[in-house]
Order: structure tokens, then sequence, then C-alpha cells
């Protein structure tokens, strides 16, 4: 097998990295990293340079390939790492640049070696470790990992991180209302006046999907995701062409959710349907309507997963009040590696204390969960 490094994901065929990434996470494809590329949204002059690794067998074959990004700073990565930015550079050191695996913008877990080889994702996790070294880069992050590749990494010496997200999780329900009847009679209640709260005033609620979802919708949704944008972070990561692009590339894997109200459109949430699992993304507003978020976000999501089959709805990062709607607590992991064996040592130590205080609010929270009984799937 031998190794290259690639600057543009475009530089490699969609069905040379598809083959090793599969079609479960369409936030790990060739079409989704596309569209961040070819957009302008995720390059060297946004701060993130793809050194996307690729592995081939002795056929020239492509075998493997990772996601991989030369970075100059922490945005976009949901996993924050801003402590320890200043605690290397006030002893010394230069953080930055670092490596980073991982989808930009995207706080979603999924696979970061790409093969179904085991012999392959070692040989891509040394490359990317050689890359640093070679380098004299301070540190290589892969977030938001999948279990089964924990322990890959730990035994090539890399730190376990740990956090938590808010996911749905479908026990077989076969209707929004079996749902609703695993719930306890409050919680019940609540959401069942949230559901009638959200379409007052005359609003309507639309789902759009695939092919149906035209530029004019994306004229509407791109202003609703600049308003959230602008309140949350103060400047949007993505711009109008990427979400054209996605249309494009991965159109199949698309689903708006959009209010109306007097013929026009006023919100809206995106969300990208993977094998198993339904992705919430992005919404925002032009009005406010109250319960409209919950709908649009969360209770449209948890119908549509159910309706569909899937396993479970992410709905992005952070929201404790998503426990009240149905959405339990999951641990996500991050690995690390750090070049400087008295910073990693000072790392490692941390992550100790760190991983427990994750573990008592995992906890926590699930004591809080809504069902009737009181089972938390992994």
């Amino acid at each position: 097998m031998h190794s290259h490094i690639i600057s543009h994901i475009n530089e490699i065929s969609k069905k040379d990295w598809n083959n090793c990434a599969g079609d479960l996470n369409p936030f790990c494809s060739h079409g989704f990293l596309s569209a961040l590329e070819t957009s302008g949204c995720a390059t060297a002059e946004t701060g993130w340079l793809a050194q996307h690794i690729i592995i081939k067998n002795d056929n020239d074959e492509v075998v493997g390939v990772m996601p991989l990004y030369l970075k100059n700073h922490s945005q976009g990565e949901y996993v924050f790492d801003h402590g320890w930015v200043n605690a290397y550079e006030q002893a010394g050191g230069r953080y930055y640049p670092k490596l980073q695996s991982s989808i930009p913008f995207s706080p979603v877990t999924g696979s970061r070696l790409l093969s179904d080889d085991q012999e392959v994702k070692n040989k891509l996790l040394e490359t990317a470790i050689s890359h640093g070294e070679k380098n004299g880069i301070s540190s290589l992050h892969f977030t938001f990992v999948v279990n089964n590749e924990i322990d890959i990494m730990k035994s090539q010496g890399l730190l376990q991180r740990q956090d938590q997200q808010f996911h749905w999780v479908n026990d077989n329900y076969r209707s929004f209302n079996e749902f609703l009847e695993a719930l306890s009679s409050r919680k019940r209640k609540n959401i069942l006046k949230e559901r009638r709260g959200a379409v007052q005033n005359d609003l309507e609620i639309i789902k759009i999907h695939a092919h149906d979802i035209k530029e004019h919708h994306w004229d509407h949704y791109y202003e609703f995701y600049l308003n959230t944008a602008n309140k949350k972070w103060g400047r949007p990561y993505l711009n109008r062409e990427f979400f054209s692009l996605l249309s494009e590339n991965i159109p199949e894997n698309l689903l708006l959710i959009m209010a109306k109200r007097n013929g026009s459109y006023i919100a809206g949430a995106l969300n990208l349907i993977g094998g198993d699992t339904l992705y919430g993304r992005y919404w925002g507003a032009t009005e406010y309507h109250k319960y409209l978020h919950f709908e649009l976000c969360y209770y449209q999501a948890i119908e549509f997963a159910i309706n569909e089959g899937l396993t479970k709805v992410e709905a992005g990062a952070q929201g404790d009040h998503k426990i009240a709607r149905g959405y339990v607590p999951i641990q996500t992991n991050s690995m690390h590696w750090i070049n400087d064996p008295y910073f990693k040592d000072a790392i490692k130590k941390y992550l100790v204390q760190e991983r427990k205080a994750v573990g008592r609010d995992i906890e926590y929270l699930k004591g809080l969960a809504p069902f009737k009984k009181q089972i938390i799937k992994p």
C-alpha cells in the first residue's frame, strides 16, 4: 500500500471516495465535502486547507481515505480546545497550525478512517501521524469519531476526550402518537400543546425533499440561515452557493422543513437523511412564532424518522431543552494526538477529570428523560 495527500476533494473521483466512505453518513460523502470546498466555505482562505489522505493498493486502486484539514484556528469544530491553545502558547509553544480530521462546521459522529479493511485503517492513521511529525505540527484531532475507531486510535497513543449530544432514539414506534404514549402524561400533554401552538396564526408546515427543492427555496432558506448565524456566531460559515451545490451533489439526502404564513416562507430547517439517521441542521426564521422552532426542528424530524423507519435523529450540538421533547443524552468522542510529550502528559491528566465530569452530567441528564420507563439506549 502507498499513500498520498490531496489538497482538494475533487482531486479524487466521487466513485473512489464513496466506495470507501459508504452511503450511511452523507456528511462523509464526496458530495458534501465537495460542496464545502468548491463553494469556498472550507478552503485555505477560511482556515481549512484540505490534506485528505488517500491509500492505494499495489494495483493502484483506492482502498482508504481520510478527511483531513490543516487549520490555523479552532472555529467550526464544536469540540473546544481554546484552553489548550492558551496553555501551550503561554508555555512558549506554537499550537497552530494543527491537523483536524472532521467534517467542517458539522458536529456529526462518523467514521474518519474510511475503509472496510483494518490494515488500511491503521495505514490511514499512521500516515496522518507521520504527516504531523514530519511537518512539526503540534497536534492532530479526530472529532466526533465512531466507537469502533477509538481502540485503533488508542493503540497509536491518541488521547480520548468525551462530550455529549442529545439524540432521539426510535424504539420501533409505529407512529408519533405511539411515541407520545411512551412519555409521562405531563410531558405528553406539553408536546401536544406545543404542536398545536406552533401552527397558529395560519402557519403551514411543508416538507420538501430531493429534486423538489428549487433555487427559490434555497433563497428563502439562506435568509433564515443568515439570520440565525448572525445572532449566534457573528459570521456565517456557509455561503449561498454551498446549498445549491448540495442540491447538485446529494439531492436524495436533503429534506427541507419549511413554514409558510400568508403564502410566504417565514422559517425553515434543513435535514440530511442518512442510511439509518436523520441529521437536523441549520434552523432559521424571519418571524418569531412561539413553539415553531420545536415543531420544525424536533417534532417534524421525529415524525419523519418514524414514518421512514430511521433509527434515530441527531439534532446537532448543545440544548438540554431537547430532553423534554424526547431526546436523550448520548456520549460523543474525539481522539487527540499531541506531538509534545510534556504537553501530552498535561492534556492526559486534564482529560481524566473532564471525562469524569462529563459522565456525571450524562447520568444526571438521563434521569430527566420524559419516558415512563427510564431506559436510555446507548
